[in-house]
């Protein structure tokens, strides 16, 4: 369910290269503070957030269920529970910064490659 998420908002990562983050998303969550889940009336989930130190590090919402807002109260939730005030975002994915510019965020640093050294230039950017 959750590979479906990242192809489709992760559309510029190939096959191997989305096979090749599956090894890093253990370790993300070890390092993740808090943990929050939405599920659905059947008891299962369809979207999560991962927060760390008032960072959003994740936000993923089930391929089904885009755009009917799941995304937008999560990161309500986190702004004013969690106190989220930054996040970071890769450049090929205009959805994903569109859609934390339309709940408060603004790029304030671009980088030209992401944390592993890969030729993704990412965003970064604060509440």
């Amino acid at each position: 369910m959750w590979e479906n998420s990242v192809k489709a908002t992760h559309l510029f990562l190939s096959e191997s290269e989305i096979e090749n983050i599956k090894q890093y998303v253990p370790q993300i969550l070890r390092e993740i503070t808090d943990l929050i889940i939405a599920i659905n009336d059947d008891n299962h989930p369809i979207a999560f957030m991962g927060i760390k130190d008032r960072k959003l590090e994740m936000l993923f919402v089930s391929a089904e269920e885009t755009g009917k807002g799941i995304g937008t109260k999560l990161i309500q939730c986190g702004i004013n529970y969690y106190s989220i005030n930054e996040v970071t975002v890769n450049e090929q994915n205009p959805n994903a910064k569109r859609f934390y510019e339309n709940n408060g965020f603004q790029v304030y640093k671009r980088t030209e490659t992401d944390e592993q050294g890969n030729p993704y230039p990412l965003l970064y950017m604060k509440f």
